[in-house]
């Protein structure tokens, strides 16, 4: 260091001017060993000053060290001064623009991605404007993740946001709001707060430019409490994980009339468990659900009643060919409901105030090539249906069908730029039906 050059120097002129000014006293010397012993101590006097300005730049560089952002533990994180807490900042900007025939409404959010609940039918879907243009930025996120070694493992957290808040307007501003998608922290195997839920493999979902995705997929983030054990040896390319979780409770009927109703009387939480397995074909995971269906409500719609529901989904990822892959989720059940994207009611209530759980089933399947590194395509085909009981209202939903087809570049690391067709269907439970044919265009910034 310069410091230490420059204190040497020093320390040299020093023993020079001390041994010049003990020159007399060595001239004096009666012999050579009191010579010897004059240098010797010279020199220790060198030595302990050298030893004493080390510790003091030892002082100086921990303390400046205290005072330095520093890397952290994971690719692209960093750690604050006096912290052992890595920090990572992440997110992208993304536009899409998309071109529907029919659209879904006047500003609704089913024209920016694919909702089939928006899909107009019978008569209604004339009332819907043909060919429509619409751009919007608001799939755009932020997040924040944290990770911090402990005694009881590693405590990490994850904020996230995107702007399908509080709609904001069209005509000058497009203030859209900010809107909370994850909100959780885990310690060790244990996690708390809002994530996806455990009935369903994010790593299953596919890749489309629309945020919408297929149909038949099982989707929902929600509060919870969920504890998670890792088994057998991943080593080999074995072994896997279990999870179970306690869930928020949500109730929403179909009453008579058609209408939607939230019950909001829910006593119970939403049981969640998953398997996976990391097998020598890919990843394969077995979900259940279970749920009590409830309502209680002393005004219109008048009831009180009760079900137990529940359903049972495989979802997984396979490798083929090269980079290549095949993503799939299979749902049946009888409480599938809002955990459909909200395409199935929970249950439906009759006129004579009983609650009847539809039988309900999901699925989809896509397939993931790569034409090169950078230009890759999938084709994404999906359906989901229920079997109403009897009395239904006639505008329940029976069934809808929905295919993607893309094509995405990415030039550089961070960035996608992609064009995708989509079609998709509807048909209610007294045989009316509509139908969307979609053309979007997104780029997708990632930091």
């Amino acid at each position: 260091m310069e410091s230490t050059k420059v204190f040497r120097a020093k320390a040299l002129a020093l023993a020079i001017a001390v041994g010049l000014g003990s020159l007399s006293t060595v001239v004096a010397a009666d012999t050579l060993e009191e010579l010897k012993a004059q240098i010797d101590a010279l020199q220790k006097k060198v030595v302990e000053l050298e030893q004493k300005q080390d510790k003091t730049e030892q002082k100086q560089t921990g303390a400046a060290a205290d005072n330095v952002v520093t890397g952290g533990a994971s690719k692209g994180s960093f750690k604050l001064p006096g912290s052992n807490t890595s920090i990572t900042l992440g997110g992208y900007v993304k536009l899409d623009a998309v071109f529907s025939n029919p659209s879904a409404g006047v500003d609704s959010k089913g024209d920016l991605f694919l909702d089939p609940t928006t899909i107009a039918v019978g008569p209604n879907a004339a009332n819907n404007e043909r060919n429509q243009v619409k751009f919007g930025a608001r799939e755009s996120r932020l997040f924040v993740k944290t990770n911090t070694p402990t005694s009881m493992g590693d405590l990490n957290t994850h904020v996230e946001f995107d702007f399908y808040g509080a709609d904001g307007n069209e005509s000058v501003s497009n203030s859209h709001g900010f809107r909370l998608r994850h909100a959780y922290g885990t310690l060790g195997n244990f996690l708390a707060g809002q994530t996806w839920t455990n009935f369903m493999n994010p790593a299953a979902l596919p890749e489309t430019v629309d945020f919408g995705g297929p149909v038949g997929q099982i989707f929902d983030r929600q509060a919870q409490v969920r504890w998670t054990q890792p088994f057998g040896s991943t080593a080999s390319g074995g072994g896997g994980q279990w999870s179970v979780g306690l869930e928020n409770p949500e109730t929403v009927l179909q009453i008579p009339g058609g209408a939607s109703f939230r019950a909001d009387d829910d006593r119970f939480p939403d049981v969640t468990g998953q398997v996976l397995f990391n097998t020598p074909t890919g990843k394969i995971s077995v979900h259940g659900l279970l749920r009590q269906i409830r309502v209680d409500s002393a005004t219109a719609p008048t009831a009180v009643d009760q079900k137990l529901g529940g359903a049972l989904s495989v979802a997984g990822v396979l490798p083929t060919i090269g980079k290549d892959d095949f993503r799939f989720t299979a749902t049946a059940g009888n409480a599938i409901g809002r955990y459909s994207d909200g395409f199935f009611p929970d249950g439906v209530l009759g006129s004579d105030a009983r609650i009847r759980l539809p039988r309900q089933w999901a699925w989809f399947g896509a397939y993931r090539h790569y034409w090169s590194d950078q230009l890759r395509s999938s084709l994404v085909l999906s359906s989901a249906a229920e079997s109403n009981p009897a009395g239904s209202p006639a505008n329940t939903n029976k069934s809808t069908r929905s295919a993607h087809v893309n094509l995405i570049w990415s030039p550089v690391a961070g960035s996608d730029l992609g064009v995708e067709y989509i079609y998709a269907d509807r048909e209610t439970e007294d045989g009316l039906n509509g139908h969307l044919n979609r053309l979007q265009a997104a780029a997708k910034y990632a930091f």
